[in-house]
Protein backbone atom coordinates (compact mmCIF):
# COMPACT_ATOMS: atom_id res chain seq x y z
CA UNK A 1 0.00 0.00 0.00
CA UNK A 2 3.00 2.34 0.63
CA UNK A 3 4.18 2.08 -2.99
CA UNK A 4 0.71 2.31 -4.34
CA UNK A 5 0.58 6.10 -6.60
CA UNK A 6 -2.09 8.82 -5.11
CA UNK A 7 -2.74 12.53 -6.29
CA UNK A 8 -1.77 14.41 -3.70
CA UNK A 9 -0.26 17.83 -4.99
CA UNK A 10 -1.20 17.14 -9.13
CA UNK A 11 -5.21 16.64 -8.39
CA UNK A 12 -6.13 19.45 -10.83
CA UNK A 13 -3.37 18.64 -13.34
CA UNK A 14 -4.83 14.69 -12.94
CA UNK A 15 -8.12 16.09 -14.07
CA UNK A 16 -7.29 17.98 -16.34
CA UNK A 17 -5.53 15.71 -18.19
CA UNK A 18 -7.94 12.91 -17.86
CA UNK A 19 -11.33 14.28 -18.53
CA UNK A 20 -10.24 17.66 -20.46
CA UNK A 21 -9.01 15.70 -23.50
CA UNK A 22 -11.21 13.37 -25.80
CA UNK A 23 -9.26 10.60 -24.44
CA UNK A 24 -10.96 10.55 -20.65
CA UNK A 25 -14.29 11.70 -22.86
CA UNK A 26 -14.30 9.13 -24.58
CA UNK A 27 -13.40 6.60 -22.01
CA UNK A 28 -16.16 7.79 -19.99
CA UNK A 29 -18.66 7.87 -22.81
CA UNK A 30 -17.49 3.75 -23.38
CA UNK A 31 -17.81 3.42 -19.28
CA UNK A 32 -20.89 4.57 -18.95
CA UNK A 33 -22.34 2.44 -21.58
CA UNK A 34 -20.45 -0.66 -20.34
CA UNK A 35 -22.30 0.07 -17.20
CA UNK A 36 -26.00 0.40 -18.55
CA UNK A 37 -27.07 -3.30 -18.57
CA UNK A 38 -26.34 -3.53 -14.89
CA UNK A 39 -28.04 -0.46 -13.52
CA UNK A 40 -31.26 -0.83 -14.35
CA UNK A 41 -32.29 -0.75 -10.93
CA UNK A 42 -31.58 1.79 -8.11
CA UNK A 43 -28.62 -0.05 -6.31
CA UNK A 44 -25.99 0.77 -3.43
CA UNK A 45 -22.98 1.06 -5.14
CA UNK A 46 -19.23 1.66 -3.77
CA UNK A 47 -16.89 3.59 -6.13
CA UNK A 48 -12.92 2.41 -5.01
CA UNK A 49 -10.53 4.65 -6.21
CA UNK A 50 -13.26 7.32 -7.43
CA UNK A 51 -11.25 10.41 -8.13
CA UNK A 52 -12.36 13.60 -8.76
CA UNK A 53 -16.65 11.99 -8.87
CA UNK A 54 -17.23 12.08 -12.57
CA UNK A 55 -18.54 8.28 -12.34
CA UNK A 56 -20.23 9.31 -9.29
CA UNK A 57 -21.97 11.84 -10.71
CA UNK A 58 -23.59 10.01 -13.84
CA UNK A 59 -24.38 6.92 -11.34
CA UNK A 60 -26.05 9.50 -8.96
CA UNK A 61 -28.09 11.40 -11.47
CA UNK A 62 -29.43 7.77 -12.49
CA UNK A 63 -30.89 7.67 -8.78
CA UNK A 64 -28.24 4.85 -7.30
CA UNK A 65 -27.13 5.55 -4.19
CA UNK A 66 -23.03 5.78 -4.12
CA UNK A 67 -20.24 6.19 -1.59
CA UNK A 68 -17.57 7.67 -3.49
CA UNK A 69 -13.62 6.67 -1.50
CA UNK A 70 -10.24 7.74 -2.48
CA UNK A 71 -6.85 7.60 -0.53
CA UNK A 72 -6.34 11.38 -1.91
CA UNK A 73 -7.37 14.05 0.16
CA UNK A 74 -6.35 16.54 -2.70
CA UNK A 75 -8.83 14.46 -5.21
CA UNK A 76 -11.72 14.53 -2.62
CA UNK A 77 -12.02 18.14 -2.30
CA UNK A 78 -12.30 18.10 -5.62
CA UNK A 79 -15.02 15.35 -5.58
CA UNK A 80 -16.34 16.83 -2.90
CA UNK A 81 -17.09 20.65 -4.58
CA UNK A 82 -18.22 18.49 -8.04
CA UNK A 83 -20.63 16.45 -6.19
CA UNK A 84 -22.12 18.75 -3.54
CA UNK A 85 -25.55 18.98 -5.18
CA UNK A 86 -26.00 15.22 -4.75
CA UNK A 87 -27.55 14.05 -2.01
CA UNK A 88 -27.07 10.23 -2.89
CA UNK A 89 -23.11 10.67 -2.76
CA UNK A 90 -20.82 9.83 0.44
CA UNK A 91 -17.25 11.05 -0.07
CA UNK A 92 -14.64 9.30 2.47
CA UNK A 93 -10.60 9.01 2.47
CA UNK A 94 -10.27 5.57 2.31
CA UNK A 95 -7.62 3.08 0.58
CA UNK A 96 -9.29 -0.01 -0.80
CA UNK A 97 -7.76 -2.16 1.69
CA UNK A 98 -9.35 -0.30 5.00
CA UNK A 99 -12.50 -0.89 3.40
CA UNK A 100 -14.63 -3.13 5.62
CA UNK A 101 -18.24 -3.28 4.24
CA UNK A 102 -17.90 -3.82 0.97
CA UNK A 103 -20.16 -6.70 1.00
CA UNK A 104 -23.02 -4.03 1.79
CA UNK A 105 -22.96 -3.20 -1.83
CA UNK A 106 -24.74 -4.20 -4.91
CA UNK A 107 -22.38 -2.81 -7.30
CA UNK A 108 -18.24 -1.92 -6.67
CA UNK A 109 -16.57 0.33 -9.06
CA UNK A 110 -12.73 -0.25 -9.72
CA UNK A 111 -12.21 1.93 -12.74
CA UNK A 112 -8.44 2.84 -13.76
CA UNK A 113 -7.11 2.13 -10.41
CA UNK A 114 -5.18 -1.59 -10.74
CA UNK A 115 -2.35 0.40 -12.94
CA UNK A 116 -1.37 2.75 -9.83
CA UNK A 117 -0.69 -0.01 -7.50
CA UNK A 118 1.91 -2.19 -6.40
CA UNK A 119 -0.01 -5.44 -6.35
CA UNK A 120 -2.86 -5.17 -8.77
CA UNK A 121 -3.85 -8.90 -8.38
CA UNK A 122 -4.04 -8.45 -4.44
CA UNK A 123 -6.97 -5.81 -5.02
CA UNK A 124 -8.67 -8.34 -7.21
CA UNK A 125 -8.61 -11.01 -4.68
CA UNK A 126 -9.40 -8.80 -1.95
CA UNK A 127 -12.55 -7.34 -3.76
CA UNK A 128 -13.77 -11.13 -4.53
CA UNK A 129 -12.96 -12.16 -1.01
CA UNK A 130 -15.37 -9.00 0.70
CA UNK A 131 -18.01 -8.63 -2.65
CA UNK A 132 -21.20 -10.16 -0.97
CA UNK A 133 -22.27 -13.23 -3.17
CA UNK A 134 -24.29 -12.45 -6.08
CA UNK A 135 -22.54 -8.89 -6.26
CA UNK A 136 -20.82 -7.12 -9.18
CA UNK A 137 -17.62 -6.16 -9.78
CA UNK A 138 -16.70 -3.02 -12.38
CA UNK A 139 -13.52 -3.12 -13.05
CA UNK A 140 -11.18 -1.16 -15.55
CA UNK A 141 -7.53 -0.89 -16.19
CA UNK A 142 -4.86 -0.03 -18.14
CA UNK A 143 -4.20 -2.69 -21.11
CA UNK A 144 -0.41 -3.46 -21.09
CA UNK A 145 -0.94 -5.08 -24.71
CA UNK A 146 -2.52 -1.92 -26.19
CA UNK A 147 -0.12 -0.24 -24.88
CA UNK A 148 3.06 -1.97 -26.31
CA UNK A 149 1.01 -1.83 -29.47
CA UNK A 150 0.70 1.97 -29.93
CA UNK A 151 3.88 2.50 -28.74
CA UNK A 152 5.52 0.19 -31.64
CA UNK A 153 3.22 2.02 -33.82
CA UNK A 154 4.99 5.14 -32.36
CA UNK A 155 8.54 3.83 -32.91
CA UNK A 156 9.12 3.78 -29.30
CA UNK A 157 10.90 0.86 -29.08
CA UNK A 158 13.91 1.58 -26.77
CA UNK A 159 10.74 2.29 -24.43
CA UNK A 160 9.48 -1.04 -25.48
CA UNK A 161 13.04 -2.50 -24.68
CA UNK A 162 12.71 -1.27 -21.12
CA UNK A 163 9.34 -3.16 -20.53
CA UNK A 164 7.04 0.13 -20.97
CA UNK A 165 9.54 1.80 -18.38
CA UNK A 166 10.04 5.21 -18.52
CA UNK A 167 13.60 6.27 -17.66
CA UNK A 168 12.12 9.19 -15.04
CA UNK A 169 8.64 8.23 -13.48
CA UNK A 170 5.89 10.51 -14.59
CA UNK A 171 3.47 11.21 -11.88
CA UNK A 172 0.24 10.44 -14.27
CA UNK A 173 2.18 7.59 -16.16
CA UNK A 174 0.24 4.27 -14.66
CA UNK A 175 3.03 2.24 -13.52
CA UNK A 176 1.53 -1.06 -13.38
CA UNK A 177 -0.42 -1.55 -16.84
CA UNK A 178 -1.72 -4.91 -17.23
CA UNK A 179 -1.88 -7.47 -20.20
CA UNK A 180 -6.19 -7.87 -20.38
CA UNK A 181 -6.03 -11.70 -20.65
CA UNK A 182 -3.70 -12.14 -17.75
CA UNK A 183 -6.27 -10.30 -15.43
CA UNK A 184 -9.47 -12.09 -17.64
CA UNK A 185 -7.78 -15.40 -16.35
CA UNK A 186 -6.82 -14.13 -13.01
CA UNK A 187 -10.51 -12.89 -12.47
CA UNK A 188 -11.96 -16.41 -13.95
CA UNK A 189 -9.55 -18.62 -11.71
CA UNK A 190 -10.44 -16.48 -8.96
CA UNK A 191 -14.26 -17.30 -8.78
CA UNK A 192 -15.65 -14.33 -11.04
CA UNK A 193 -18.45 -14.94 -13.86
CA UNK A 194 -17.43 -12.86 -16.38
CA UNK A 195 -20.39 -10.54 -17.67
CA UNK A 196 -18.91 -8.58 -20.28
CA UNK A 197 -16.07 -7.57 -21.55
CA UNK A 198 -15.50 -4.04 -23.37
CA UNK A 199 -12.56 -2.59 -25.17
CA UNK A 200 -12.24 1.03 -24.19
CA UNK A 201 -10.39 3.40 -26.96
CA UNK A 202 -9.64 0.43 -29.33
CA UNK A 203 -9.21 2.89 -32.31
CA UNK A 204 -9.00 6.60 -30.42
CA UNK A 205 -5.07 6.21 -29.70
CA UNK A 206 -4.42 4.52 -32.77
CA UNK A 207 -5.67 7.28 -35.18
CA UNK A 208 -2.42 8.21 -37.52
CA UNK A 209 -4.03 12.27 -37.66
CA UNK A 210 -4.97 12.52 -34.07
CA UNK A 211 -6.90 16.09 -34.90
CA UNK A 212 -9.13 13.58 -36.05
CA UNK A 213 -9.75 12.63 -32.66
CA UNK A 214 -11.49 16.15 -32.19
CA UNK A 215 -12.83 17.19 -34.88
CA UNK A 216 -14.27 13.34 -36.10
CA UNK A 217 -14.92 12.77 -32.19
CA UNK A 218 -19.11 11.80 -33.15
CA UNK A 219 -18.25 9.55 -36.26
CA UNK A 220 -15.18 8.03 -33.82
CA UNK A 221 -17.26 7.46 -31.19
CA UNK A 222 -19.94 5.90 -33.06
CA UNK A 223 -17.20 3.31 -34.33
CA UNK A 224 -16.11 2.49 -31.15
CA UNK A 225 -19.46 1.37 -29.79
CA UNK A 226 -19.39 -0.80 -32.78
CA UNK A 227 -16.44 -2.71 -32.28
CA UNK A 228 -15.59 -1.93 -28.69
CA UNK A 229 -16.97 -5.94 -27.69
CA UNK A 230 -16.38 -7.05 -30.90
CA UNK A 231 -12.98 -9.98 -31.56
CA UNK A 232 -9.97 -8.90 -31.97
CA UNK A 233 -10.89 -5.45 -31.92
CA UNK A 234 -11.82 -5.06 -28.14
CA UNK A 235 -8.26 -6.02 -26.94
CA UNK A 236 -6.74 -3.37 -28.64
CA UNK A 237 -8.86 -1.18 -26.09
CA UNK A 238 -6.01 1.58 -24.14
CA UNK A 239 -7.95 0.17 -21.32
CA UNK A 240 -9.77 -2.72 -21.04
CA UNK A 241 -13.53 -3.33 -19.22
CA UNK A 242 -14.55 -6.19 -17.53
CA UNK A 243 -18.30 -6.76 -15.48
CA UNK A 244 -17.68 -9.32 -12.84
CA UNK A 245 -20.15 -11.41 -10.91
CA UNK A 246 -19.62 -13.15 -7.81
CA UNK A 247 -21.02 -16.70 -8.02
CA UNK A 248 -24.54 -16.25 -5.51
CA UNK A 249 -24.67 -17.99 -2.05
CA UNK A 250 -26.46 -20.98 -3.58
CA UNK A 251 -24.97 -21.19 -6.57
CA UNK A 252 -22.76 -24.36 -6.75
CA UNK A 253 -19.71 -24.94 -9.23
CA UNK A 254 -19.28 -27.75 -11.87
Amino acid sequence: MENDRLFNGIATKFADNIYGTTKGQLRHLILCDALQPFTQVPLSILEVGGGTGVMAAHLAEQGHRITLTDGSKDVLELASANLAAFSNVDIKQQYLQDITDIDAYDLVVCHAVLEWLDKPFDAIRFLYSNLKPGGLLSLSFFNRDAALMANAIYGNFEYIERGLKVKNQVKLNPQNALPAKQVVEFCENSGFHILSKTGVRCFHDYMKDNSHQTSKFDQLVSVERQYNQTEPFLWLGKYFHLMLQKPAANEHKE
